[in-house]
């Protein structure tokens, strides 16, 4: 986390996840506690889940609504965009960009302002990481094997989602 984090109220749950069916309940306990204006950073290394955590986080939300709709990654469009209602929702994967100003042309300051944003690698975003925001931190365990699907998740809120926890 950045140094100036230090001092800020936050909140912070841990998870075991034993497989993809309680990674995704857990999506869907946490779908209904987001709005606009929302930063969702998902951190892991290559094949933690992000990109998984992500797609379940969205069915979960289309579900209520009947939308049943491919979720793909957005490893090299970038960004992909999603309507759930009144709830704009972005998707984002930093993973190939190499400095925080390149964000700004895939609608960074749109998403941030008016929508909810899952943004994977969000350490490429610098100073641009949003202050109010929560962050996912998703780990494969060490002695999990090749299909193995059990991932430890910790959640770290901070700003209005410290409150927001509590429900999750």
């Amino acid at each position: 986390m950045a140094e100036f984090q230090k001092n800020r109220a936050i909140a912070q749950r841990s998870f075991t996840l034993p497989d993809m069916v309680a990674t995704t309940a857990l999506a869907a306990r946490l779908g209904p506690l987001l709005q606009a204006g929302d930063v969702v950073a998902l951190f892991g290394g290559l094949g933690a889940g992000k990109t998984a955590f992500a797609r379940a986080l969205i069915h979960a939300l289309q579900a209520p609504l009947g939308i049943v709709e491919e979720v793909p990654s957005p490893t090299f469009s970038l960004v992909q965009q999603y309507q759930i209602g009144q709830l704009g929702l972005w998707h984002f994967d930093l993973y190939r960009l190499a400095a925080p100003d390149e964000t700004w042309e895939l609608g960074l300051e749109e998403a941030f302002a008016t929508g909810v944003s899952l943004v994977e690698w969000p350490e490429r975003l610098g100073p641009l990481l949003p202050a109010d925001r929560l962050e996912i931190y998703l780990e494969i365990p060490a002695d999990a094997g090749f299909e193995d699907t059990r991932r430890r998740m910790r959640l770290v809120g901070y700003g209005s989602w410290v409150k927001r926890m509590q429900n999750v």
